[in-house]
């Protein structure tokens, strides 16, 4: 396991991701994408510091990306700056989580209304192509393949509901639960479930049927928001002495 200034790496998932030096042309976005995805997928744990150096010493930049990528984390809600002990990844609370998804189910619930009336057949078939990859990636047991393409069906989903006030409501307030988000589906049996909830979402849109895909879309967002509550519970649990 790998470890900086109170930030603790899962080393299995540093081993999955790959880290390259990336181009001039695209750095910060690339680094924040990256930093992103170790706070998304647990690599960088909840309440950790974010330490600039080692940060730029494990995605091979200097320390300028890495304080841009910080400052558009913070402003997404995903980090915390705090005065005297710098950037540390945003750790809620069991009522924190439960509120947010609660106005995440709303979002999208909305959002999928609106698509399903809005909805193009290109976009319906850019969905499918999507939804053939992510198949994919869970027959692999792929999670992070899996959890990009995810999140790229609710933003096409957003995008289609032609509200961009609403798109905008959405990906800031996700942000805040990304993470949680992802570990959702590290359950087999809740994994399958999300995977059949999407495939109601895609029918859902191709019958035009905006009242049952507000409700599969809410569904949808409160069983994520169960299971994570369980994980939570059970981590409290486990951490009370005997």
């Amino acid at each position: 396991m790998l470890s900086y200034s109170n930030c603790v790496y899962k080393k299995e998932m540093l081993n999955m991701m790959v880290i390259t030096p990336p181009s001039t042309q695209n750095l910060p976005e690339v680094t924040f994408q990256k930093l992103k995805a170790l706070l998304v997928e647990g690599v960088i744990t909840p309440g950790s510091k974010l330490n600039e150096r080692e940060l730029a010493e494990q995605l091979h930049v200097s320390r300028t990306p890495i304080r841009e990528a910080i400052r558009r984390l913070a402003a997404d809600g995903l980090v915390e700056l705090i005065t005297n002990r710098g950037a540390i990844a945003v750790q809620l609370t069991r009522d924190d989580i439960i509120h947010t998804f609660d106005v995440i189910a709303n979002l999208e619930g909305y959002s999928g209304e609106l698509a399903a009336q809005n909805i193009s057949s290109k976009a319906l078939t850019e969905l499918e192509a999507l939804q053939y990859e992510m198949m994919a990636s869970y027959a692999r047991r792929d999670l992070s393949s899996y959890y990009r393409l995810n999140l790229q069906i609710h933003n096409a989903i957003n995008y289609a509901a032609n509200n961009p006030v609403l798109s905008q409501l959405f990906t800031q307030v996700n942000a805040r639960i990304e993470a949680l988000r992802f570990r959702s589906n590290q359950d087999g049996v809740k994994w399958e479930k999300a995977v059949e909830e999407h495939q109601e979402m895609l029918n859902a849109l191709k019958a035009h049927d905006s009242s049952r895909m507000r409700k599969v879309m809410m569904q949808h967002v409160m069983n994520k928001r169960d299971v994570v509550i369980q994980l939570i519970d059970s981590e409290t649990t486990e951490k009370l002495p005997a």
